[in-house]
């Protein structure tokens, strides 16, 4: 049966941490450790431009020594991506410009980036409800799309990720997790299609399997695309899109072989098996399965999940990381993404490397107010 127990609340790292610090070889590029800043909404960019302290935000995550930084959703060019107007665009001259600045503050720190592509479909709750007659959009229900507009979010996506390689990205992400657009079509609660982009888990890959294949031919063989996925969403944390390895694999097949380099399995507690029989958690299956580098995250070095954190006003405490160094020793999993302990320190892999567990600041709510 699997582990359900989470890491120990420690004062000290207990044990080397090398693992987290050798090096890993991602397409052309390579991470000098195994450490990645997770994707995390700000909205700390007005209009949708990031500026200069966004700019000085990644890079003090790059001076702490992370080994690659993915970057908060950004909206791709499609009128309904998102309606948070403190969202960042990938698109248009003034966003595109801050984004090189943003590149190029990382890169002169040593770091690497991946912009993140993110489309929020019918999923609002991130932000202001939308105005001047627009409406979201998704895969049924009252805005379902049309084959046009399908093809018209694929197109958006594909633009993004080539004006990401444009301005000196080191590679993409797309958001296919967590109840968003792709994730939408995932899910069968939220996808009752009876066309071509509907059925069966399988064909509910379609949409995703279609954007990756265009994104790739848009930004060619060698730049690295990487995958988000999830079971949980954000209205619903106990939802599966597969509820065993085999219909995990079903569902990964298409996806891996549109193009996709890297498989990012979002959950709230890494710790946690995927399923029963097995300690093996998503990332760990989705990398046996598939046979692809895969990034797991969910509450690394904190003792409480994302969700609980945001609600609670207590700090979270810091944890151990035994059990991470087991797994990825192991080869259970190959990067470890790291979010909101990473807000709160910016140092944390400076940090780890030094054994210096003691040091980091508890997660809270107020850490969210700045950029810091």
């Amino acid at each position: 049966m699997g582990r359900l127990c989470r890491p120990e609340v420690l004062t000290k790292v207990t044990r080397s941490t090398q693992a987290l610090f050798t090096p890993f070889a991602i397409k052309g590029i390579t991470l000098p450790n195994r450490i990645v800043m997770a994707p995390m909404t700000r909205s700390f960019s007005p209009g949708g431009i990031p500026g200069e302290d966004v700019a000085a935000y990644y890079r003090r995550r790059a001076e702490g020594g992370v080994g690659l930084i993915i970057t908060e959703g950004t909206y791709p060019p499609h009128p309904a991506a998102g309606f948070d107007p403190k969202v960042p665009h990938l698109y248009g001259e003034a966003a595109l410009n801050g984004w090189r600045r943003v590149v190029d503050e990382v890169h002169a720190a040593g770091g690497l980036i991946f912009s993140q592509i993110w489309h929020v479909g019918l999923q609002v709750s991130s932000g202001p409800l939308p105005l001047d007659g627009q409406h979201p959009v998704g895969p049924s229900g009252e805005f379902a799309m049309t084959q046009n507009e399908i093809h018209t979010a694929i197109e958006a996506y594909a633009q993004a990720a080539r004006s990401a390689q444009e301005v000196g990205f080191d590679g993409v992400e797309l958001h296919g997790a967590h109840g968003y657009l792709i994730d939408q079509f995932f899910w069968e609660k939220t996808n009752q299609r009876t066309d071509r982009y509907g059925g069966d888990l399988v064909a509910r890959t379609r949409f995703g399997t279609e954007a990756i294949r265009e994104v790739r031919h848009r930004v060619g063989p060698d730049f690295p695309v990487v995958l988000r996925i999830s079971q949980w969403k954000v209205g619903d944390y106990d939802a599966k899109l597969a509820t065993t390895p085999g219909e995990l694999e079903q569902f990964l097949r298409p996806l891996v072989d549109a193009g996709v380099d890297v498989l990012h399995c979002s959950t709230r507690r890494f710790w946690e098996p995927e399923f029963e029989g097995s300690d093996l958690n998503l990332a760990g299956w989705a990398k046996k399965l598939t046979g692809k580098p895969a990034i797991t995250v969910g509450s690394v070095t904190l003792g409480a999940d994302v969700m609980t954190s945001f609600r609670s006003p207590e700090s979270v405490p810091i944890t151990g990381i035994d059990d991470l160094l087991d797994r990825l020793e192991r080869g259970e999993f190959d990067l470890v993404a790291v979010g909101r302990a990473l807000i709160a320190n910016p140092e944390w892999a400076a940090k780890m490397k030094a054994g210096a567990l003691e040091e980091l600041r508890p997660f809270d709510r107020g850490v969210l107010t700045s950029l810091s």
